[in-house]
């Protein structure tokens, strides 16, 4: 099999174990993009996992978890940190009346991702910047917030939570630590207004991957987030 069966056999199979069901568009579509980021990896560092089936099980499979812990149809989603465009693109290929939004700091990786999205027929917004300095533009503008494998979530709560409506939530992917950053969270929680919701597990390649699911229930106060160095040094 080519690289492409290899990550279409892959999806076929991890997502009825994740209770999940696709077109065979959408799979074509996310095989297409996992391929696309294969490729462009030979040129742009875009992830440290460059094989077929990895990419399918450890950045589509694992992006398509959020679809779990929350129903994003309609909804005004953005993705802090997006990377190479996990988990924002295969949310907006599985989802695609969600209105995502890919945010990150890397150019490069910007340009590439609104280059190659409306080649492959994905509709999602880039924006290049800083979380903590476009969060000014676009405070409690989003339903949800998701971020995968950015920062410490006593760090990344401050980055996401600005975005998000009150009556809406911050979807933090995490690996098998997740219940214990959440146990350094407490003051942050209260800070930012925000209230834990959940923590959902889903094992992928036998290891845990978490969504802590955070409800917002009254607005961030105007003073976050900060700049980052002050987030860095002093968490809340």
């Amino acid at each position: 099999m080519d690289g492409l069966d290899n990550m279409k056999a892959t999806l076929e199979q991890g997502l009825p174990e994740l209770g999940l069901s696709l077109s065979r568009e959408q799979i074509d579509t996310l095989c297409a993009f996992g391929r696309a980021v294969v490729e462009q990896n030979k040129v742009m560092n875009l992830t440290a996992i460059t094989e077929d089936v990895p990419v399918a099980r450890l950045h589509l499979l694992d992006s398509l978890t959020v679809l779990k812990a929350a129903d994003l149809s309609g909804k005004a989603v953005i993705d802090i940190g997006c990377g190479a465009g996990f988990p924002g693109v295969p949310v907006a290929i599985a989802c695609p009346t969600a209105r995502v939004t890919l945010l990150d700091s890397l150019g490069k990786r910007m340009n590439w991702l609104s280059q190659i999205l409306p080649q492959l027929g994905i509709e999602a917004q880039c924006l290049t910047a800083r979380a903590e300095e476009a969060a000014a533009d676009r405070r409690e503008q989003y339903d949800y917030a998701l971020s995968r494998a950015v920062a410490r979530l006593n760090i990344l709560l401050e980055l996401t939570a600005p975005y998000v409506k009150v009556g809406g939530a911050v979807l933090a992917m995490k690996g098998p630590a997740a219940r214990e950053e959440l146990r350094q969270c407490g003051s942050a929680l209260k800070k930012l207004g925000l209230k834990l919701e959940d923590v959902l597990e889903f094992p992928i390649d036998g290891a845990s991957h978490g969504i802590v699911v955070l409800r917002k229930i009254a607005p961030t106060p105007r003073q976050y987030p900060r700049r980052f160095a002050k987030i860095k040094q002093s968490p809340l």
